[in-house]
């Protein structure tokens, strides 16, 4: 992560629809945290896993009506919801998404509604929704004017259907009307073209205001579609945060190229932590369209990346086959698993046949998605070193059947549907070799076997009755706000993932935490990358404030191993960065001065690249080199093709 944005991006004005965040504390359980502290005396680090606030699980009204909704629309599916068992299954908002409110205020600009649609108001409905023990969620927009101004679905909003300006105003009126969550759009942000952190700011301040005046909390969700990089900032203002555009737009089909599409863009496992949640939107489980088969990866998905579930199908039609898809108790374990973490991509072996593996709580215990993204069935392998487990046995379940499948050494091996996926825990397995370093705030001389993401678990005291957040900063990287729930008078441990380089020149930074005893840090092999080091100016390959747009330019910056300069070399030639972005000759141009730039990889020649023995690497279509314009060596350099001339500036070294 670099510096603050040099202007925010803007795009073509689309809604968001998410839902509700909810705090739950689960049964915490061990995890492990040992070996060897460096470089001070070996200290063993507390195994007491301190839970923190989970994924919020809920339905939203958004998918399957939009903005045609009223109190007998959100009541009847009040009442499908509790008949389902949805609730004893751990999911317990009902979210009121767009349409409740037209755009009027009285004269003291308090926010009016139609009592014909809404008999008794707002508080009506949601003394409704709390009689049956569960929570209730409201929705506007953080612009003047909301998305039914912009976009209608239904009536359309009339100018002034936003709170900008009423930012304390709406947000008290909703907690004493009696909501427990708020989501807040960004049709008018960006039309008005608003910067994203501070409008947010700004309301997540409203928020906790209104919180401590009427003293039910109320919860904040960010709802800017990831635009500005809500990763970047997001986490410590809101419990969750879109990543991304809507999965579904009012009247088109479910999509599973829209699901996929939103899952690869909300994996920023940097970002999630301890009670912050990327949100790659509502699921489309059971609605129309979508198979069984569909369904399950759907939350095959969800659940490796911890993410909300927020059903959006219509609960009063729903089948028994879906309301048992949602309520899978194993799959729905993982993604409210303690720990809190977000699964990443360990292995692509081959194009499209993905591994995914995400750290539980627990010592050894992981959770696997075995992902098929092509036309026909193929085998796909997880290997337990990839997972940060050493080659001893493990035992292996499949969570749709519900069983034990065995235990296996090195790792496993299933065939898998075309388009389709397998969910799998992996139990009882041994960690692989971990450091512990002792410190209070800072911990320098953190070593790392390679480039790429681990898992660091912080051991901490914190004897107060609420959480308290910090900041943490790692190699000079933006700083993210990480929350220590209480512990009680003992230790206790949270965890984190961040990015390392590779080598014992890491420090990780944290201002105003409570008392910290250690820190373990973690390999996940799978996840292992590269930095691309330029040889002129010692500066990185990076990709500019974590920015992940098709089409932005490649550019030098301060090697600092974060997730933007963090670069796979695959076996099919790729340099690939997130996860699923390849660096690429922009528009496969040939000529010198070419963008070098990120695109969703898809196998073409203009993003394949030889690793030459003199440092250079040249792009396979265009023969020509990586090269930082104009013998360029500060930060903000940008990368293109040139003719390759044996200059320092078109030399590299991976490592």
């Amino acid at each position: 992560m670099n510096p603050p944005p040099r202007s925010p991006r803007r795009g073509l004005a689309r809604r968001c629809r998410a839902a509700a965040v909810r705090a739950l504390v689960l049964v915490l359980t061990a995890t492990a945290a040992l070996l060897f502290a460096q470089p001070t005396p070996a200290q063993a680090a507390t195994t007491r896993q301190i839970p923190v606030a989970s994924a919020p699980m809920g339905w939203a009204s958004w998918n399957s009506f939009a903005a045609v909704i009223d109190y007998d629309v959100i009541k009847q599916q009040v009442d499908a919801f509790v008949a389902s068992g949805l609730p004893a299954a751990g999911y317990d908002y009902i979210n009121i998404d767009e349409g409740w409110w037209q755009g009027t205020r009285d004269s003291g600009g308090n926010i009016t509604v139609d009592e014909s649609e809404w008999p008794g108001g707002m508080s009506a409905i949601a003394d409704y929704i709390h009689s049956k023990g569960l929570k209730a969620g409201i929705y506007t927009d953080a612009g003047k004017d909301g998305c039914g101004y912009y976009y209608p679905t239904g009536r359309p909003a009339a100018p002034g259907s936003g709170s900008e300006g009423h930012y304390e105003q709406d947000m008290l009126q909703f907690s004493e009307w009696g909501f427990d969550f708020v989501k807040v759009d960004w049709c008018g942000g960006d039309a008005e073209g608003l910067d994203a952190p501070t409008t947010y700011k700004a309301i997540s301040d409203a928020v906790a205001k209104a919180t401590a005046t009427t003293g039910r909390p109320l919860t904040l969700s960010i709802c800017n579609w990831g635009y500005q990089n809500t990763w970047n900032w997001a986490p410590g203002l809101a419990p969750m945060y879109r990543t991304s555009t809507d999965i579904i737009y009012w009247g088109n089909n479910p999509s599973m190229t829209n699901m996929l599409s939103n899952f690869d863009q909300a994996q920023h496992p940097l970002a999630q932590h301890t009670g912050y949640y990327n949100d790659p939107d509502m699921l489309m489980v059971g609605m129309d369209g979508f198979t069984a088969a569909q369904n399950r990866t759907h939350m095959n998905l969800w659940a490796i990346s911890g993410a909300p579930l927020l059903a959006g199908n219509n609960l009063a039609t729903m089948t028994t086959e879906t309301a048992n898809i949602l309520k899978n108790p194993e799959v729905i374990a993982v993604d409210q698993d303690p720990r809190g973490l977000q699964g990443v991509k360990v292995a692509e072996d081959t194009t499209g046949l993905q591994v995914y593996g995400k750290a539980l709580s627990g010592t050894g215990n992981r959770a696997v998605v075995l992902l098929n993204r092509t036309s026909s069935a193929q085998n796909i392998t997880v290997r337990w070193s990839d997972l940060g487990l050493t080659n001893a046995s493990a035992t292996v379940r499949d969570l749709w059947s519900r069983s034990n499948i065995g235990s296996y050494g090195t790792g496993y091996t299933t065939s898998v549907p075309a388009g389709g996926s397998v969910m799998l825990t992996v139990t009882g397995g041994t960690e692989a070799a971990s450091s512990t370093y002792t410190g209070t705030s800072s911990f320098s001389g953190v070593v790392a076997g390679s480039t790429g993401v681990k898992v660091v678990d912080v051991a901490y005291t914190n004897n107060t009755s609420s959480a308290r957040t910090a900041t943490l900063q790692v190699n000079g990287q933006g700083s993210t706000t990480v929350s220590f729930p209480p512990t009680g008078s003992s230790q206790g441990t949270i965890s984190v993932q961040v990015g390392l380089s590779k080598g014992s020149s890491n420090t990780l930074t944290f201002t105003g935490a409570p008392t910290l005893a250690d820190i373990t840090v973690r390999p996940q092999p799978g996840a292992n990358a590269n930095l691309v080091v330029g040889t002129q100016s010692s500066r990185c390959l990076d990709v500019y404030n974590n920015t992940i747009t098709n089409g932005t330019q490649a550019e030098l910056w301060d090697c600092n191993g974060g997730q933007n300069q963090q670069w796979t070399y695959t076996s099919r030639k790729e340099l690939v960065v997130y996860g699923n972005k390849c660096l690429d000759a922009y528009n496969l141009g040939t000529t010198n001065g070419t963008k070098v730039v990120i695109w969703d990889c898809n196998g073409q020649n203009n993003q394949k690249w030889n690793v030459n023995s003199d440092g250079t690497l040249t792009n396979v279509n265009a023969g020509l080199c990586l090269d930082a314009y104009n013998n360029g060596t500060s930060n903000g350099t940008q990368m293109v093709l040139w003719s390759c001339g044996g200059g320092a500036n078109q030399k590299w070294t991976l490592t």
